[in-house]
């Protein structure tokens, strides 16, 4: 019998927290290495971005705890 991906997600997400992470590593690990390096060349592009944003003033930067005490705020309400 094979499984459904959704059949699969749901015995995933029922797994501890630890094997849950050990098991999304080994999936990240197992995706093709040449769309690895077309996702890190985004991610690096969006990083050169959000720096110059702030760089320039464009964006204003939070410190880290204002940024989690804000985001715990939001997700309390």
């Amino acid at each position: 019998m094979r499984l459904t991906i959704e059949q699969i997600a749901e015995e995933a997400l029922s797994l501890p927290s630890e094997a849950r992470a050990l098991l999304a590593d080994r999936l990240v690990e197992s995706l093709d290495p040449l769309e690895d390096g077309y996702i890190r060349q985004l991610w690096i592009a969006e990083a050169r971005t959000r720096r110059d944003d702030v760089r320039t003033g464009l964006v204003k930067a939070v410190p880290g705890q204002e940024a989690l005490d804000r985001v715990r705020k939001s997700v309390t309400r």
